[in-house]
């Protein structure tokens, strides 16, 4: 069972002479970054609209910081984390959205 196992080629995967010959490995494959950004339009169409900014938090116990804030608008120049992005997109397209806060317990 083992020979018809070591002889099967698998798409994704490639064999080389080194002492581990026939176990499969993967080969590396280059990353792409890919950025995501909403311009020029709202983010948030129809959530609590006549809140001026809605923000929500929610309580952890297992947090190093008391606070921290994390972005929902995709303006963040420290994405995932809040940077106060928000303020300068709200302005610009009369938006509401505002960061997610979490606390420690």
């Amino acid at each position: 069972m083992a020979s018809i196992a070591s002889s099967v080629a698998v798409p994704g995967f490639c064999r080389d002479k080194s002492p581990m010959a026939g176990v499969a490995t993967v080969a590396a494959k280059p990353r792409r970054m890919v950025v995501v950004r909403a311009e020029a339009q709202g983010i948030n169409p129809d959530i609590r609209k006549t809140e001026e900014k809605v923000v929500d938090s929610v309580v952890v116990a297992e947090l190093s910081k008391p606070l921290t804030a994390y972005c929902r608008c995709w303006r963040s120049g420290t994405f995932p984390l809040c940077d106060g992005g928000h303020v300068k997109h709200n302005k610009a397209t009369g938006d509401n959205v505002g960061p997610l806060l979490l606390k420690k317990q």
